[in-house]
């Protein structure tokens, strides 16, 4: 597999970038469900938050990284038994996942800035408020957050299932292309 996209099939940046994004997507969705019900008592109530912001951070990182990749290396072109519909769904629910992802994250740093301090990533560096303090803003950027994950999750799962639809009933090589095959 080469490192760039080509005009038919995803290269090994591209494939790679989309997992790790769908990983973490996942694992933070995870984590983050389950971490709300912790009780200050609990071992993991400050570890799982900051394990959440960390990774949040990073895949901010990764995010950008590989939107910037799209424009170095463009995607591939549509597959020819594509119909035009689905072209532009597939343009539109990219666009729209985009446009959640940077919600969800954008948000969720909001959540834990709004009291003006900085987010440290495992101690490797540090991210700070670019707001100061700003009173009731991790109550909107909470629910912001909320919304805008649970969107995210579900256009994901949509996505996912396109993708299966496109696999194992039309049986054609869109979900290879991803998975380096195509």
């Amino acid at each position: 597999m080469k490192l760039r996209n080509t005009n038919t099939a995803y290269g090994l940046i591209a494939v790679s970038l989309h997992w790790l994004v769908a990983l973490a997507v996942i694992g933070l969705f995870g984590l983050g469900w389950w971490m709300v019900e912790l009780s200050y008592y609990d071992p993991w109530y400050r570890q799982g938050p900051h394990i959440h912001r960390s990774i949040g951070i990073l895949l901010f990182i990764l995010v950008v990284a590989r939107l910037l990749w799209r424009v170095v290396t463009p995607p591939p072109r549509p597959l020819p038994e594509h119909q035009r519909w689905e072209v532009i769904a597939a343009h539109g629910a990219h666009g729209l996942l985009y446009l959640l992802l940077f919600v969800a994250m954008i948000s969720g740093y909001l959540i834990t800035t709004a009291d003006g301090s900085s987010i440290s990533v495992f101690g490797w560096f540090e991210v700070p408020s670019v707001t100061g303090r700003i009173r009731g803003m991790e109550d909107t950027a909470g629910a912001v957050h909320y919304w805008s994950t649970w969107a995210l999750v579900g256009l994901a799962g949509l996505h996912a299932l396109a993708a299966l639809k496109h696999h194992f009933i039309d049986r054609d090589a869109t979900l290879r292309r991803m998975l380096g095959r195509g």
